[in-house]
Parts: structure tokens; C-alpha cells; sequence
């Protein structure tokens, strides 16, 4: 199981009250499931809206359970952004 750092940004470092925190998880499936279970309401909502770096790299549309995750690795979660 790695361990590493979840990014939380905007919407979402607002509904989990949390800037970062550690993961220990093998996929960003696992991780979420766990962000899910620590931060119960809000972030679960959120996290349905929400884009995922993977160590710099864009998840896209690959199933979280395919998304293996590295030891020191980073998790970015992105929420949709306003702007223009």
C-alpha cells in the first residue's frame, strides 16, 4: 500500500476542512473511498464533480480503480472553476 498526500483546492478544501492529507491506499479509488468515509456531507458531494491529478498527470475519464498510486505520490483534487 503507498502512502502520500491529498491536495484538496477550492469547493473542496472547503467541504473536507482540509487543505491535505495523507493517503495510504494502492489506487485513487481507495484513497477517495477513504476521503469519502473521513469527511462525510459536503466532500462527498463535491468529489462527484470534481478532476484528479495523479502526480501531474490528469486522471480523465480512466476509472479510479485503475489509477494505481506511487509511495510519495500526490493526489490533486480540482473542482470545477469559474472563470474565463
Amino acid at each position: 500500500m503507498a502512502a502520500g498526500t491529498i491536495r484538496y483546492w477550492a469547493a473542496a478544501k472547503a467541504a473536507a476542512g482540509v487543505a491535505e492529507e495523507p493517503y495510504a491506499a494502492d489506487n485513487l479509488a481507495q484513497a477517495l473511498d477513504v476521503a469519502r468515509e473521513k469527511h462525510p456531507g459536503e466532500l462527498v458531494r463535491v468529489l462527484q464533480r470534481c478532476s484528479f491529478l495523479v502526480d501531474g498527470d490528469p486522471v480523465g475519464t480512466r476509472g479510479h480503480e485503475t489509477v494505481r498510486l506511487a509511495e510519495g505520490g500526490t493526489v490533486e483534487v480540482l473542482p470545477p472553476f469559474a472563470g474565463g
